[in-house]
């Protein structure tokens, strides 16, 4: 009886000791799938999530980024009028029934291809940044490299299964999430993929989204879903809580219904088991002493701020340090290092951030130093 007690008591302490377990990750339906936060680009949970598959209208998270950042660089502007060409027209499924030559604002057009996921004035669109389809697809393909998505081809502005090629239209749900990260830097992209019902040409044509998480999933910020026979049903859906924002994309799932399902698990998964920590100074930092320099200190600063994203059993075990330069020679450039935060818990290192120095401080020279010494001789002669 009395081992027994022991080799009991020996497991409660053990168990007691033990660090907390990793959440379990969501039981999902979808047979590919991601969860990512955006701010840091970390994968919170995976499955077969670079394997290589369709992507339907989820497509046009690349389509819309090309377009922002044309509009950003000022390639086009807000201002443009976009009109319609034979081929947009020519697009089937989703559309909003361009005529040839029909114009549409820049506006409208987004609108369009976020909210009623329209493949004409996608095309347009392309069109009015590269000239051409094929040019714009070029361009995607340049971009998606640049990303370092190798598992990545588009053929397409679309998504379409409308030519043989399109068997070639390939993309994993990993670089989806990539391309959706990079679009949520534009902040504007989500005036439209948080729109649920809107109207174009005047109020005469009605949008619904085709994301239906706009509506029923609390804080969602967008971004595509995507839908053909070949691709099955796509979704890459993003949302923000308590300042995290996550990206959750699911392809090739067997039913509108799986799709969204497993989208709002993940995200569900997400917002329950992460949280942000601050990466703020523990107390404010000393100036650090510069040996030689036309400053005699330098106010050193976090390189970064932004707060650092955690399992939610951590936070009570976090833990800041830092290191720091009791003194530096000049030169000191600016964004020079010269110390570390250290953000731990339980013994593990979760973020070093550097401390640096904001400006530059130069070296004195010859003569500087010259006189700054004679300075100091005469001050400390006696008088007669």
């Amino acid at each position: 009886m009395r081992k027994w007690l022991t080799a009991l008591l020996a497991a409660a302490m053990l168990l007691t000791a033990a660090p907390p377990l990793r959440a379990a990750g969501p039981d999902i339906a979808a047979p590919s799938a991601i969860l990512m936060d955006a701010a840091t680009g970390t994968v919170l949970y995976e499955k077969n999530a670079s394997e290589r598959l369709r992507p339907a209208s989820v497509t046009k998270v690349m389509t819309l980024l090309l377009v922002m950042e044309a509009l950003d660089t000022g390639r086009i502007g807000w201002d443009d009028t976009v009109i319609a060409s034979e081929a947009a027209c020519a697009k089937g499924g989703s559309q909003v029934y361009l005529e040839l030559g029909e114009e549409m604002s820049m506006d409208e057009m987004l609108k369009s291809v976020v909210v009623s996921s329209a493949n004409d004035c996608a095309t347009a669109l392309a069109e009015h940044v590269a000239g051409s389809e094929s040019a714009f697809v070029g361009m995607m393909n340049r971009r998606a490299q640049e990303l370092g998505l190798l598992d990545t081809n588009f053929v397409n502005c679309t998504g379409l299964d409308d030519a043989p090629e399109a068997a070639e239209h390939l993309t994993t749900a990993h670089d989806i999430a990539v391309i959706s990260r990079e679009l949520l830097k534009h902040d504007r992209i989500r005036d439209y993929t948080t729109i649920w019902m809107d109207t174009v040409r005047g109020g005469k044509f009605g949008l619904s989204n085709t994301n239906k998480l706009v509506r029923f999933y609390q804080g969602t910020t967008g971004l595509k879903t995507g839908y053909t026979s070949a691709a099955g049903h796509c979704l890459a859906a993003s949302a923000k809580r308590d300042g995290i924002e996550l990206i959750a994309v699911v392809l090739h799932c067997a039913s509108s219904a799986d799709r969204f399902s497993s989208a709002k698990a993940l995200l569900d998964y997400g917002f329950a088991n992460y949280a942000l920590v601050s990466a703020e100074m523990p107390e404010p930092l000393q100036p650090v002493p510069v040996t030689l320099g036309q400053k005699a200190a330098v106010q050193p600063e976090l390189q970064q701020a932004a707060p650092i994203l955690i399992e939610k059993g951590l936070q009570a075990a976090v833990t800041r340090t830092v290191t720091l330069a009791e003194r530096v020679e000049a030169p000191v450039a600016a964004g020079q290092q010269l110390g570390t935060l250290t953000i731990s818990a339980n013994g593990e290192t979760l973020a070093e951030i550097p401390i640096i120095a904001p400006e530059a401080v130069e070296r004195l020279t010859w003569w500087e130093l010259t006189c700054r010494l004679l300075r100091r001789l005469c001050m400390t002669m006696p008088e007669e």
